[in-house]
């Protein structure tokens, strides 16, 4: 008989006596180690030796035993929950972010709490604080543009809470942070646009209150410098990253006596604003304008044509924050976290019409 037979023979006949769920005393018992041992296998402790790391895995498999959750939350002094806090117009942003998470979290024993907020809204910081003080989570993930309010930083550190901010730039030590470096990706865009011949090309902003916002339009001028072109301010337009405003501000482009014959738009809510506002004034996507997006949301792929967006990795950002707030986090935490914009090339942006 192997070892491993042994051990989950006596695993079978001494766990659980009466019917009882296991205990992490049982598994302690039957594996040989202490109580601190198991727990320290439980939570991917680096300090367990590999050997005895198997050992007591093998134990917790063959008993069935499954870790409290309450015990486990006391032992740490937090709930076992990550908060992600959130305030943007698109709602596709939450999803990826929350989608990443999940992943990071599928062997840790965190769970996800999905909190709203009002960054306007003068009662937000009493919101956050009641809602750390009552849940004491593990974490919280701040994404754009969440994670540039700073004095929501300064209340969490203030309470001890463990923060990762998602942002466009640096904003805190890297141990903190996941960097989507936009203004790169915007500035592909612009260099796209420039090598197919266009010369009038309208740029559609997000929210001035929105880092990202600012780092896009500065990495697209940026890109249109690289080619020996600027921006004519009659053909920036403000909006706020939803499929309205994004419309609205196509309207008007469209509308001027020498219309832009290329569209960027900061987000791709925004884009497809511009196709409908294109149809409206009897133009063609791409032979009359192309258009140009970014987040390369699913939407980018189930319009007509198909929508040339700058890809940012939604999903790998939030599965990075995750990881790096879970108890057996696998990422370096003096190691910058980043993540880098690629355009995506399909069938809305050509050369300009003849």
């Amino acid at each position: 008989m192997t070892q491993g037979e042994s051990t989950g023979r006596r695993a079978r006949a001494h766990a659980g006596p009466g019917g009882r769920r296991p205990t992490i005393n049982d598994v302690a018992r039957i594996a040989g180690v202490s109580k601190k041992t198991v727990s320290r296998v439980i939570n991917e402790s680096p300090l367990v030796r590999g050997e005895t790391r198997e050992a007591v895995k093998k134990v917790i498999q063959e008993t069935g035993f499954s870790p409290d959750p309450h015990a486990r939350s006391l032992a740490f002094r937090r709930a076992f929950l990550v908060g992600l806090i959130y305030d943007n117009p698109n709602p596709q942003h939450t999803v990826s972010h929350q989608e990443g998470l999940l992943e990071a979290f599928k062997t840790s024993g965190l769970e996800l709490a999905i909190r709203p907020i009002d960054r306007s809204s003068p009662r937000r910081l009493a919101e956050i604080r009641t809602f750390v003080e009552r849940q004491k989570p593990f974490g919280v993930v701040l994404p754009s543009p969440v994670s540039e309010d700073e004095a929501l930083v300064e209340l969490l550190k203030s309470l001890n809470c463990p923060y990762v901010r998602i942002a466009a730039v640096p904003l805190d030590s890297p141990d903190r942070m996941v960097v989507s470096h936009d203004g790169d990706g915007a500035a592909e865009a612009a260099r796209h646009l420039a090598d197919l011949g266009h010369r009038r090309i309208a740029l559609i902003l997000g929210p001035t209150t929105f880092r990202s916002s600012l780092e896009r339009r500065r990495g697209f001028e940026a890109g249109l410098a690289e080619r020996g072109l600027t921006l004519d301010p009659a053909l920036i337009k403000s909006a706020g990253y939803t499929y309205e405003t994004g419309l609205e501000a196509a309207r008007e482009l469209f509308a001027l006596a020498d219309r832009p014959t290329a569209v960027f738009a900061l987000n791709d809510e925004m884009a497809t604003g511009v196709y409908r506002a294109a149809r409206e004034a009897g133009l063609q996507v791409p032979q009359d304008v192309s258009v140009v997006g970014f987040d390369d949301a699913p939407i980018a792929t189930r319009i007509w044509p198909t929508l040339s967006s700058v890809r940012l990795p939604l999903r790998d950002m939030g599965r990075m924050a995750g990881e790096m707030l879970a108890p057996n986090g696998i990422l370096d935490p003096e190691a910058a976290h980043e993540v880098w914009p690629q355009l995506v090339v399909r069938e809305s942006s050509a050369p300009p019409p003849a």
